[in-house]
C-alpha cells in the first residue's frame, strides 16, 4: 500500500484529473520573488501551492494548500484529500455533525496515508544516519562513506516539507471551512443597503493566536489539571517563549500537514523540547454550516503568501476590505473568473513591489514574498454578460496629453483613456461595475480601499460601502458621443490640468480655453 501511494505521488497524472471542475471558480496564482537592490525580482525556489475546485454530485469541494520545502504535501492533499471526500462520504441526508466530523476525520486520514508513503525512505535514513559517523564533515569521509552521504542527502529531500490548507465544502446549501495553519477564508456578502459584509471565517494558527498559545502551554503540562490560560507550567512549554518565536521550524503556523521533523523529532526543537505530546498537529479547525440561502456574494480562498504579500505592502488592518474590493473591482472589469482572479494576484504583487522600491516605511517588509494563490468563488453573484468587454461594453478613448519633443522619455509612459459606459445602461454592484481603482493600481502607499468606506464592526466582520458612488460610480444612462476625431467632450474643465503638466515638464506651452493640445 506504501508502494502504491508513492507511485501516486511521483505520477504526472491523477485520477481527480477526470472530476468536474467547478464553473463558478477561478483561481490566480504568482511564484514566489526575491528583489535584488535594483528593485529586479527572481524566483528564489520552484513554485509549491496547490488547489483544486471540483464539483461533486451532491457537493462542491475547494482547497488552497501552501506547500513548504518541496510540493509533495500540497500535491499529494489535492489529491487523497478529495478522494476522501468525494466518493460518496458526504450525502444529502448529513447534519452539520456529521459533515464536521467527516472532514476532520479526512484530515486526519491524508496525514496517516502521507508518512506511510514515506516510511521506507525515513527508515532507510534512520539506518544510513546510524552508519555515518556524528558530526563528520564530508570531503574526510572514505569514498564509501561519501556516497551513504550523498544517499542520505537525496532522502532527506525526498521526505521533507510539509503544507497548510484551507478547504471550503458546500453542501445542501451550506457552507464549512477547515483549516489547518495559516491560510485564510473570506465570505463576502452583499447586503439589502449596499453594503459588502467582509467575515473572515477562522484564525490563524500561530502563537499570536491566544486559543493555539493555550492548546500549545495545555498540552505540555504534568499536572492533571490544566494549567490557566497562557500560563507556564512547571516542565511545560514557556508561553512567554512561544510568544516571542515567530517561527518554530522554519514556518509560523503551529498545525500543519506532513513535515516529520516537528511532528516525530520535536524534542531536538528548543522551544517545543518540554512537550510531552505532539505540539505541532494536523487537527483541522472546523466552521460551518453557515447557510448560503439568500446570500449574494463570493467566498475567497487565499494562500499565506498571498495575505503576507499585501499585509507586508499596506499593514494587516484592512487587508480583508482592501481584498474584496479589488476582487469585486476585477469581476467588475474581466470577461472570466479566471481573468479575474489572475488580475487581483497580479495586482498585490505590484503592490509589493512597488512598496519595496519606494524605499517607504513599509519598504523593509517587501524585499521578497512567497507562491500566492488566490481561490474565488461566486455565491449568486451577478455578471456582466461574457459577451461584453473587459469594461462592460464600453468603448476606449484616447484622452490627449500635452507633449513636449523635449520631454524626458526615460521617465515610465502611462497611457491615460477613459472608459464610456454602454447605452442604456448605469453602472451597478454586479452588473455594469466601475473599478475602484478606475482599472489600474494603486500607486504606492495608497490602499485600494482609500475610496471604499469601511467600518470594522468585529475582529472577524466588517461592512465597506459599495454604494455610496465611491467604490461603484453612478452615471447617467445618456454616455457622452465622440466626434469624428474619436474625441468625447470632458467631464470637467482640464485647463489647471494642462497648465500644471506644461509647468511640470517645462515646455513652454500654454493651452487655451481648457481643451488641451490639438
Amino acid at each position: 500500500m506504501a508502494a502504491q501511494r508513492r507511485n501516486l505521488m511521483q505520477s504526472h497524472q491523477s485520477w481527480t484529473d477526470d472530476l468536474p471542475l467547478c464553473q463558478l471558480c477561478g483561481v490566480g496564482n504568482s511564484p514566489n520573488c526575491v528583489y535584488g537592490q535594483d528593485g529586479k525580482g527572481a524566483q528564489s525556489h520552484p513554485y509549491e501551492d496547490g488547489h483544486f475546485r471540483f464539483r461533486g454530485e451532491d457537493c462542491s469541494l475547494y482547497g488552497v494548500f501552501n506547500g513548504y520545502d518541496g510540493s509533495r504535501v500540497a500535491n499529494f492533499m489535492s489529491q487523497c484529500l478529495t478522494a476522501e471526500l468525494l466518493l460518496g462520504q458526504l450525502n444529502t441526508t448529513h447534519s452539520d455533525a456529521d459533515v464536521r466530523r467527516i472532514l476532520s476525520q479526512a484530515f486526519d486520514a491524508v496525514e496517516k496515508s502521507y508518512f506511510e508513503t514515506i516510511g521506507d525512505a525515513l527508515a532507510e535514513k534512520a539506518n544510513l544516519q546510524s552508519q555515518l559517523p556524528e558530526g563528520a564533515i564530508f570531503h574526510q569521509l572514505s569514498p564509501q562513506s561519501q556516497k551513504l552521504a550523498d544517499r542520505l542527502a537525496a532522502l532527506e529531500q525526498e521526505v521533507n516539507g510539509g503544507a497548510t490548507a484551507v478547504v471550503a465544502l458546500i453542501l445542501n446549501n451550506k457552507l464549512y471551512i477547515a483549516n489547518v495553519g495559516t491560510n485564510r477564508a473570506l465570505l463576502c456578502k452583499s447586503t439589502s443597503d449596499g453594503q459588502n459584509q467582509v467575515i473572515q471565517i477562522g484564525r490563524a494558527h500561530t502563537t499570536d493566536n491566544d486559543d493555539e498559545l493555550t492548546r500549545l502551554v495545555q498540552l505540555a503540562s504534568l499536572k492533571v489539571t490544566p494549567p490557566p490560560p497562557l500560563v507556564c507550567a512547571s516542565a511545560g512549554l514557556d508561553a512567554n517563549r512561544l510568544r516571542q518565536t515567530s517561527l518554530i521550524a522554519g514556518q509560523s503556523s503551529t498545525r500543519r500537514i506532513g513535515d516529520y521533523k516537528v511532528k516525530f523529532n520535536y524534542t531536538d526543537i528548543d522551544v517545543l523540547s518540554a512537550a510531552k505530546n505532539k505540539p505541532i498537529i494536523a487537527e483541522a479547525e472546523i466552521h460551518g454550516g453557515q447557510s448560503l440561502e439568500g446570500v449574494t456574494g463570493f467566498l475567497l480562498l487565499m494562500s499565506e503568501g498571498l495575505i503576507k504579500a499585501l499585509e507586508s505592502a499596506h499593514g494587516p488592518e484592512q487587508a480583508n476590505q482592501e481584498m474584496v474590493a479589488m476582487v469585486a473591482a476585477e469581476l467588475a472589469q474581466q470577461s472570466t473568473l479566471e481573468a479575474a482572479a489572475q488580475s487581483v494576484v497580479e495586482r498585490v504583487k505590484r503592490l509589493h513591489h512597488d512598496a519595496f522600491v519606494s524605499g517607504r516605511q513599509r519598504a523593509s517588509h517587501c524585499s521578497r514574498h512567497e507562491d500566492m494563490t488566490l481561490l474565488v468563488r461566486l455565491i449568486n453573484y451577478p455578471l456582466p454578460d461574457g459577451t461584453l468587454t473587459p469594461t462592460q461594453g464600453g468603448r476606449i478613448y484616447p484622452v490627449s496629453v500635452p507633449y513636449s519633443s523635449s520631454q524626458n522619455t526615460s521617465k515610465t509612459s502611462v497611457t491615460l483613456s477613459l472608459v464610456m459606459p454602454s447605452q442604456g445602461g448605469t453602472l451597478t454592484n454586479g452588473t455594469n461595475t466601475a473599478s475602484t481603482l478606475d482599472g489600474g493600481t494603486p500607486t504606492p502607499g495608497q490602499s485600494p480601499t482609500a475610496t471604499l468606506q469601511s467600518t470594522n464592526t468585529q475582529t472577524q466582520s466588517s461592512s465597506s460601502s459599495s454604494g455610496d458612488g465611491s467604490l461603484f460610480r453612478q452615471r447617467g444612462s445618456q454616455a457622452a458621443q465622440p466626434d469624428e476625431t474619436g474625441r468625447v467632450p470632458p467631464y470637467v474643465d482640464f485647463t489647471e490640468f494642462y497648465q500644471l503638466w506644461g509647468s511640470d515638464h517645462n515646455d513652454g506651452q500654454s493651452t487655451q480655453g481648457g481643451l488641451g493640445p490639438q
